[in-house]
């Protein structure tokens, strides 16, 4: 579960990267400095999601040939992941650290909370594929 959690967050972390940082262009991961500053921050985010992306494989990949990767807990720990992110990202980064918006300009209310609630329905699923995944595989009892 934790493998694909890795994954999970990388994956989240790019998307954040590439649709809000780069396509959208609402904020950098790094705000409170220079453009130059939050390009900087920018690219040490998606060199980290990289490198947990191609860490998070190697290890899948490992579990995979030694037969020992169980699917129903990979999925878990994915949507783990991809919730886990976005909801630090909301929390930590954009409130209490402060290092980012979602935007500026607008009330970001709407968006905190889309932002936020997006990650709890990604937490959920998580638990719940979690909780059925322990289930299926808990041995029988006598």
């Amino acid at each position: 579960m934790a493998v694909s959690a890795l994954i999970g967050v990388a994956v989240m972390a790019a998307v954040d990267e590439i649709v809000f940082h780069q396509i959208l262009a609402w904020h950098h991961f790094y705000d409170r400095s220079t453009p130059t500053v939050g390009l900087l921050s920018d690219g040490l985010l998606h060199t980290g999601e990289l490198l947990a992306l191609v860490a998070g494989f190697v290890l899948y990949a490992d579990l995979r040939r030694r037969q020992a990767l169980a699917p129903d807990h990979a999925l878990a720990g994915l949507f783990l992941g991809l919730g886990g992110f976005q909801l630090f990202d909301g929390i930590v980064d954009h409130k209490l650290l402060r290092v980012h918006q979602v935007r500026y300009g607008v009330d970001v209310t709407p968006y905190d909370l889309a932002w936020n609630a997006t990650g709890l329905v990604l937490l959920a699923i998580g638990g719940v594929l979690a909780v059925r995944a322990v289930r299926r595989y808990r041995p029988a009892s006598s």
